[in-house]
């Protein structure tokens, strides 16, 4: 049985157990409890947002929507052309920041074990397209690797996308779960990111993340056995000293990873939607994210003023581009306006960020 100490059960849809996903991992979960559920009973009525959301069940089910989507943008921020690979929702990580905290009705974390019945669906689609490059990732709603001890993805999802030369997947987390990708022999068209932040809002407000220093290490590791790294520094948070912080983490970066392996680093602000306020206030008390002035953005999201955004890109996106020149620095979700008071240039719009992407694909893995 794999240590997995915040999972204490396991509860799995009616049906979902015939899928081989669900086979292997109950067989990593040997010695929970397991209860069999109708799909029904997943559903929780009422407001999300509620104190308990049962990050220690861990329920097995069939999803029935498009496993394949393109990332929420709006159409009045520049967006990255995204496409989601939904392999599950909710995280064990319990940051106070965290948009899934309104996001979802359902709780307990939420693992789609019908994916592999789909990908070669999903196959067809990218091969239907040879022009377009697909850059896929599973680290929207869920950390890529917090389960991966798990779930195993990696062995399913790394020969697929190593046969497809006009997609990457890109696996975001915050965590040092890397055994499972360090084990697998694909390396091609595969992309492993690092949400960083501040020393000090990683230890105050990303609950349940192991250290920055420890996911730089993990990065490191991944790097010295062939993998491409990635880097998003999302959300940015004003806080006492905050230049000083993000100046100690990009010490951090240098001490440990390879600039010229690293694809791309985005910046963006935090931002969320104002029904999240009440609930960081109730679900975590003693955090201090909101203590600044934010005004509602074209969005509708709530976010820190136009100069003070423009300030944290420019001071951070200088000492990156004085690190190394070549990391594919970019915004996400910002205005034309920001991206050249802050980074001193823009794609203009969302499909020229999309092509200056693209490009860095086809620079790294041909």
């Amino acid at each position: 049985m794999i240590s997995v100490p915040h999972i204490k059960k396991v509860r799995v849809e009616t049906g979902a157990r015939a899928h081989p996903q669900s086979t292997r991992i109950l067989n990593r979960l040997k010695g929970l409890p397991v209860e069999e559920v109708r799909p029904a009973e997943e559903i929780r009525e009422g407001p999300p947002g509620f104190f308990n959301m049962e990050k220690e069940t861990l329920r097995l089910l069939s999803f029935q929507g498009e496993f394949l989507k393109p990332c929420p943008g709006t159409s009045t921020y520049i967006c990255c052309g995204y496409q989601i690979l939904h392999v599950g929702t909710n995280c064990p990580l319990d940051c106070s920041y965290c948009i899934l905290q309104a996001y979802f009705n359902q709780t307990s974390l939420r693992v789609f074990v019908n994916l592999e019945n789909k990908l070669e669906q999903i196959g067809k689609r990218i091969d239907k397209d040879p022009e377009k490059i697909f850059r896929i990732g599973t680290g929207e709603f869920t950390d890529s690797l917090a389960l991966e001890p798990i779930t195993g993805w990696a062995e399913i999802l790394f020969p697929f996308f190593a046969g497809k030369k006009n997609a990457v997947l890109e696996l975001k987390t915050k965590t040092d779960q890397v055994e499972g990708l360090l084990s697998s022999k694909w390396r091609d068209r595969i992309i492993v990111s690092w949400s960083l932040n501040s020393p000090s809002v990683a230890s105050r407000e990303e609950q349940g993340a192991p250290s920055i220093k420890k996911r730089l290490l993990a990065a490191r590791r991944c790097q010295k056995e062939g993998f491409v790294l990635g880097f998003h520094f999302d959300p940015l948070i004003v806080h006492g000293d905050w230049e000083e912080g993000y100046m100690r983490t990009l010490e951090m970066m240098d001490r440990y990873v390879d600039p010229k392996g690293i694809i791309w680093t985005s910046m963006g602000s935090l931002r969320y939607m104002p029904l999240l306020k009440g609930i960081i206030r109730r679900r975590h008390p003693r955090t201090h994210i909101l203590d600044g002035e934010f005004v509602p953005g074209k969005d509708g999201k709530m976010r820190y003023f136009k100069p003070i955004r423009i300030e944290m890109y420019r001071f951070l996106g200088s000492m990156l581009k004085k690190w190394h020149g070549g990391l594919g620095i970019y915004l996400c979700m910002e205005s034309d306006e920001v991206w050249q008071k802050g980074l001193g240039w823009s794609p203009g719009n969302t499909g020229g960020l999309s092509r200056y992407l693209d490009e860095r694909v086809y620079a790294t893995f041909g």
